[in-house]
C-alpha cells in the first residue's frame, strides 16, 4: 500500500522586479518627485504584476522630508534602500547647499549614496544632475541640466560634458535630463527603452503627455516674441508627416511655406529646436519602429515605407540612434511577443 503522504511542493521563489529607488532630498519639488512613481507605477507584464517596483527613500532615517512647498512628506525607508536598488533617481531639489555652492556632497549625503551598487543605473532630473556630479558619477560624461542652471553646472563641474540644449541625455547606465516635464520625457524613454514603444505610449496616453517631444531645451528659452503675422512651420511639417515614405527635399518643404530655404531653416530651427533634417530622420526612425514592431513587412520593405531606402541606410541609422539594428529591434519588441500591460 502506498504511503498517504503528499509530495512536499517547493515554494517558487517571486520574479525579480526592477526596483526603483527614488532619493527625497530636503527641499525636493513635489511635483518632480512624483514623476518616477507616477510613469515606472503603471505597467505591468502579462501575469498582472507590476515591472517595476518603485520606492522612496531619504538620506536620513525614515520620517518627514520638508519639500519646497508648504508641506512636508513623510519618506518610509532610510539611505539602506539605495543598496537594493537597481535605478536610483534624484529628483531636482532647492536645498542642495554645498552641493550647489560649492560641487561638494555634504558628509550625510556621500554616506547616502555609498550604499549605492556598482553598476546600478542613475538618473537625475533637473538639478538632481548637481547631486551626481559632486559625486563623480559625470565625470568625463555627457550630461544636461535646466537650461537656467547650465552655465553654472558647467562652471562648477567642467569635467562634465554639459549639453544645455537636449531635454535628456542617455549615457547607458547613467542619464539626466532638463528641468521639471523633462523628467518625465526622460522617465518614458527609460520605459521605452526597458519594454518598448508601444508600453511607453500607452504610458503617455494616460498621462496626457507626448510620447516623444522633438526638439531641445532651446525652444523653452525666453526669445522676443515673434510678430503675429509671421509664418510658422507647421504645415511643412504636416505635409512632410503625410508622405514619409518619398524622397523630401528641404526646398520642397521651405515650398511649402513660401519661403526660401534659408529663412525656412532659421525658422524651423528656432521652432523645433532642431534642423529639418534632424527632424526629419527622427520621425523616419519612429515611423521604422512602429513598423517593425507592428507589422509583418521585411526589413526592406519598413525601409522603404519610412523613407530610408534600402535596409542598409535603416540599419546605419537605428544602429546610430538606437544601438540595435531592425532585427533585434523586432524580436525584442515585435507586437506578438508577450507584451507588458498596464495596470486598470
Amino acid at each position: 500500500m502506498g504511503s498517504s503522504k503528499r509530495p512536499r511542493l517547493e515554494a517558487v521563489p517571486a520574479p525579480h522586479r526592477h526596483r526603483v529607488a527614488v532619493l527625497a532630498l530636503d527641499g525636493a519639488l513635489p511635483f518632480e518627485l512624483g514623476i518616477p512613481h507616477r510613469i515606472f507605477g503603471r505597467p505591468v507584464g502579462p501575469d498582472g504584476q507590476p515591472l517595476y517596483d518603485v520606492r522612496t527613500c531619504s538620506i536620513r532615517p525614515p520620517g518627514p522630508v520638508q519639500t519646497d512647498a508648504d508641506f512636508a512628506i513623510h519618506v518610509e525607508h532610510g539611505p539602506e534602500l539605495l543598496a537594493t536598488a537597481d535605478t536610483v533617481v534624484v529628483p531636482a531639489s532647492y536645498e542642495l547647499g554645498p552641493v550647489y555652492e560649492e560641487g561638494r556632497l555634504t558628509p550625510e549625503l556621500a554616506a547616502a549614496l555609498a550604499h549605492i551598487r556598482p553598476g546600478t543605473r542613475l538618473v537625475a532630473i533637473c538639478t538632481g544632475g548637481y547631486v551626481l556630479a559632486a559625486a563623480g558619477y559625470l565625470d568625463g560624461r555627457p550630461a544636461t541640466t535646466h537650461w537656467w542652471h547650465s552655465e553654472h553646472f558647467q562652471e562648477l563641474f567642467p569635467e562634465v560634458a554639459v549639453d544645455a540644449d537636449v531635454l535628456f541625455v542617455d549615457d547607458g547606465d547613467v542619464l539626466t535630463s532638463a528641468g521639471v516635464a523633462a523628467g518625465i520625457d526622460l522617465c518614458l524613454h527609460i520605459v521605452r527603452r526597458d519594454h518598448g514603444t508601444a508600453v511607453a505610449n500607452e504610458i503617455a496616453r494616460r498621462t496626457v503627455v507626448p510620447p516623444h517631444r522633438d526638439g531641445g531645451q532651446a525652444q523653452f528659452i525666453q526669445r522676443p516674441v515673434p510678430e503675429p503675422e509671421r509664418a510658422t512651420t507647421s504645415a511643412a511639417r504636416a505635409w512632410a508627416l503625410a508622405r514619409l515614405h518619398e524622397p523630401i527635399q528641404l526646398r520642397d518643404m521651405a515650398a511649402q511655406q513660401a519661403m526660401s530655404v534659408r529663412t525656412f531653416t532659421r525658422r524651423f530651427r528656432d521652432e523645433v529646436g532642431v534642423s529639418p533634417g534632424q527632424w526629419l530622420t527622427r520621425q523616419r526612425i519612429e515611423r521604422a519602429c512602429h513598423l517593425l514592431e507592428s507589422s509583418a513587412l521585411s526589413v526592406d520593405q519598413v525601409a522603404r515605407d519610412a523613407g530610408f531606402g534600402t535596409a542598409q541606410s535603416l540599419r546605419q541609422h537605428l544602429m546610430g540612434a538606437l544601438g540595435v539594428t531592425p532585427t533585434a529591434y523586432r524580436r525584442t519588441f515585435r507586437a506578438d511577443n508577450p507584451r507588458p500591460r498596464l495596470a486598470g
